[in-house]
């Protein structure tokens, strides 16, 4: 798994603790992080021994890595490859209606089976095969030609770009404290600092301070705070440009270090408040309160569907046309206007 050049540089030690102790001083202490446990590896297993059937009964769905060479699609079914065939012709057809022999970017092999190299978003869509051949009748010779046609439906498709939300609790003295939002500010920025050399940054944040009942305590005020750790800082399309062919491996594993560092960071502040405090500061960590969940992103022209394709839920596959999606959401809009009819659109 290709990890974008990006080696672990944690942030000098005096400044993160220069920035901690600037907090410390005005509102409190940041401080422990659950242990976060490594996400499952979803990965598409559809091919077997690099071959797809056609199926004259219904189209075959096939989907193929961005930058990578699809199966050989086999222009007749299982079944009918184990017989004889007398006189075949396959005749190839790609989703812009044009034969395919000849074209640089197929392999087509002499027994019909057909490999698309390079795959892209546009080269998405239906490929459609007949397949010409003679039924010699034994008793009488006489032959008759029969036609059959194997349609596939290849998509291009990514792996999931990976976020992580953060969710996080502080006690304060009262929610009415102006301390409060100065607090968060400053939180978002210590973060910040910590994950800034993985091109990796803190978004959609926000903050909103309740009033718990606690058993035999009575009242207390907390900060509950949310927040996601995204891979897509300012310069990750520079990194992409390294390792084109495995960006979403590069990013995902610049967002699995960062997590991490945010993570250590807590782990750190839980020591320092129950070591290096002799009072309590006014807004504080609720101890375990860290919590962190893995949510799936894609990339520009890509999104989710596990309606339409089931047998690859896991991934971002292509936007069809007539969709689009702008951003990195998980979902391809419907557009309105009868502009886009491509595939992998990222505006309408």
């Amino acid at each position: 798994m290709a990890g974008g050049g990006v080696g672990r540089r944690c942030p000098p030690r005096g400044l993160l603790w220069m920035v901690v102790a600037a907090a410390v001083a005005g509102w409190g202490v940041l401080a422990a992080v659950s242990a976060v446990p490594e996400e499952e590896h979803h990965s598409v297993d559809l091919i077997e021994k690099n071959y797809v059937y056609g199926d004259t009964k219904q189209e075959v769905s096939v989907y193929v890595k961005v930058f990578t060479n699809s199966p050989f699609l086999i222009c007749m079914d299982l079944a009918h490859s184990q017989d004889k065939v007398i006189d075949p012709k396959y005749l190839w057809v790609g989703p812009d209606g044009d034969n395919l022999e000849g074209r640089v970017y197929v392999n087509l092999t002499e027994t019909g089976k057909l490999m698309v190299m390079g795959f892209r978003e546009f080269m998405s869509g239906a490929y459609t095969c007949t397949l010409s051949h003679k039924i010699v009748d034994t008793m009488t010779e006489q032959e008759r030609e029969v036609f059959e046609t194997y349609r596939f439906m290849v998509y291009a498709y990514r792996e999931a770009d990976h976020l992580y939300q953060g969710f996080v609790r502080f006690t304060t003295k009262e929610c009415e404290l102006a301390a409060n939002g100065q607090f968060f500010e400053e939180l978002k920025k210590i973060l910040n600092i910590i994950i800034s050399d993985l091109t990796c940054h803190i978004v959609e944040s926000s903050y909103k301070c309740h009033s718990i009942k606690i058993p035999k305590q009575g009242l207390q005020q907390e900060l509950f705070i949310t927040f996601h750790v995204s891979p897509f800082a300012p310069g990750w399309k520079d990194i992409c440009q390294q390792v084109p062919y495995d960006c979403e491996d590069a990013t995902n594993t610049r967002v699995q270090e960062a997590r991490d560092r945010i993570g250590e960071f807590f782990r750190k502040q839980t020591y320092t408040l129950k070591h290096e405090f002799q009072t309590v500061p006014t807004i504080h960590y609720v101890d375990n309160s860290f919590s962190v969940t893995h949510v799936d992103s894609c990339q520009p022209g890509f999104g989710k569907d596990d309606v339409t394709h089931k047998s690859c839920a896991s991934c971002c596959v292509v936007c069809d046309p007539g969709t689009y999606s702008p951003n990195n959401g998980v979902t391809c809009q419907i557009c309105r206007k009868p502009k886009v009819k491509e595939y992998g659109a990222s505006s309408c």
